[in-house]
C-alpha cells in the first residue's frame, strides 16, 4: 500500500486529490492498464474507503465523496493523508433476476442492453437492485425495456 498527502481541491463541484505520478505508476502496473478507471481501496486519514481513480482534464484524480470526507473529518482545503492500493476484488453488479428474464424474452432489448456503455448498464442494475418492492421493480423494468426498444 502506498501513502501520500495532498490538498483537497474542487474540480467543478467535486472534491478530489491529484494522485502523484509515482503512486499512479504503481496502480497502473498492478491494474495492468494505463487508461480507464482504476478501482482502489485504502484509508483517508485512517478511515477505510473503496473508490476509483479516474483521469479527467489530463490529471489522474481520486474523488472524495461526502461520506468519505465526513468519515475522515476533513473537507476541501484540508490536506488528506491517503494510503492506497489497487483493489483486485471485482466490482460487478449482479443482474437482477427479473431483468434477466425480461431480456431473455426480448432479443432486441437484450442486444440494446449489451450495447450500452458499462457504466450505464451498472447504473441500471444498481438502481434495480436497490428497489424495495416487487411493484417498483416491475414498473422500472417496463421503463427500461421501453427505453431499450
Amino acid at each position: 500500500m502506498k501513502t501520500f498527502s495532498a490538498p483537497i481541491v474542487v474540480i467543478g463541484i467535486n472534491p478530489c486529490v491529484v494522485v502523484p505520478d509515482t503512486i499512479l505508476k504503481k496502480l497502473m502496473e498492478d491494474a495492468g492498464k494505463a487508461k480507464g478507471p482504476i478501482p482502489v481501496r485504502g484509508t483517508l486519514n485512517g478511515k477505510k474507503f473503496k473508490q476509483t481513480v479516474v483521469k479527467y482534464s489530463g490529471a489522474w484524480r481520486l474523488y472524495l465523496n461526502t461520506p468519505m470526507r465526513q468519515g475522515a473529518g476533513i473537507d476541501t482545503g484540508d490536506t488528506a493523508r491517503i494510503r492506497i492500493e489497487f483493489d483486485r476484488v471485482p466490482r460487478a453488479v449482479p443482474m437482477h433476476p427479473r431483468l434477466a428474464l425480461a431480456l431473455r424474452r426480448n432479443r432486441r432489448a437484450s442486444a440494446a442492453f449489451r450495447r450500452l456503455p458499462p457504466y450505464r448498464r451498472k447504473e441500471i442494475l444498481r438502481y434495480l437492485n436497490a428497489l424495495r418492492t416487487a411493484d417498483a421493480v416491475s414498473r422500472t423494468i417496463k421503463r427500461v425495456l421501453r427505453h431499450l426498444k
